[in-house]
């Protein structure tokens, strides 16, 4: 283990030991994560899966040392499996775009860690270098932008931060022929109850999404939506706030038990000017709606 960052393609996680009573790394362990066992640490030192700040293994007898930075991997016993698959649709030095399905998340959270989309594509592409730009919704499918390398990354997250990348989605959801097209929706977006649910609330609005149609059906619209701000579940808060929430959404407007489908949202095109190379750039999902994912040849 020595040396290795990533095991299955996932990264270390990282703790730094707050001042306690304890004489050894394994006493400190125990009480900061009181869900996770003794006999669980002592297994992950004999697999070398608990390492210090060098990535060197430690073990059961390594003194505890306030401030000492612990690096060990998280792991979920029996962790489901996600049959959806995701489709790599561009590599280069700097840049992956991968469309994602369905249900897969984006990074470790939870009850997954190894069936993440950031833990498959380490290791397709064998590259532990990998972080993604920005996230999506373990709900939502389609386009996830990941940097490929540390000496470009600030670049990139700039388009995020500075909002000079166009982000386009598509929804299925109700008709709501009484409002003109396009619309414009604009609110104040805070937590809400349960802490993972979003609302509106009163107050400066801190969200905005232009919103327009694209088909008309006898029982649900497509949707185009452009997220000028990027809160936690914007696109679904502000649908289900004008009466037409996201088809399969069992968050939004209330809180249901389960669901018969996907939620029918997708994160359909990235396009912005590469701040490497000048170059304009446009990807698009190849996600529909309704249908499952269009697998590409694997790269």
């Amino acid at each position: 283990m020595k040396g290795v960052t990533h095991v299955d393609g996932i990264g270390a996680s990282r703790l730094q030991l707050p001042p306690g009573p304890w004489t050894t790394v394994l006493d400190a362990l125990v009480a900061q994560f009181p869900a996770i066992t003794r006999d669980t640490w002592l297994d992950r030192m004999a697999r070398g899966r608990v390492c210090d700040a060098s990535f060197q293994p430690i073990d059961a007898s390594t003194p505890f040392r306030v401030g000492a930075e612990i690096r060990y991997w998280r792991e979920v016993p029996d962790e489901a499996r996600i049959d959806a698959q995701e489709a790599v649709l561009h590599v280069d030095d700097d840049l992956v775009v991968a469309d994602k399905p369905h249900g897969l998340p984006v990074v470790p959270a939870g009850g997954y860690v190894a069936e993440t989309l950031l833990a498959r594509l380490v290791r397709r592409l064998d590259n532990p270098q990998l972080v993604p730009l920005h996230r999506i919704d373990r709900d939502t499918a389609g386009l996830v932008l990941f940097s490929a390398r540390p000496e470009s990354r600030a670049r990139y997250h700039a388009l995020f931060q500075e909002r000079r990348i166009d982000k386009r989605y598509e929804a299925l959801a109700a008709p709501l022929p009484e409002l003109e097209w396009p619309h414009v929706r604009r609110s104040r977006i805070v937590r809400g109850e349960p802490f993972f649910r979003m609302r509106e609330s009163a107050g400066e609005p801190n969200s905005e999404t232009h919103i327009d149609v694209i088909d008309r059906g006898p029982t649900d619209w497509r949707y185009a939506l452009r997220p000028v701000t990027g809160r936690k579940h914007q696109l679904r808060v502000h649908l289900a706030a004008l009466g037409a929430p996201i088809r399969n959404d069992v968050l939004y407007p209330e809180m249901r038990d389960g669901g018969s489908g996907q939620l029918q949202l997708v994160a359909r095109s990235l396009s912005f000017v590469d701040p490497i190379n000048g170059r304009d750039r446009r990807f698009d999902s190849r996600i529909a709606l309704g249908d499952s994912l269009q697998q590409s040849p694997r790269l």
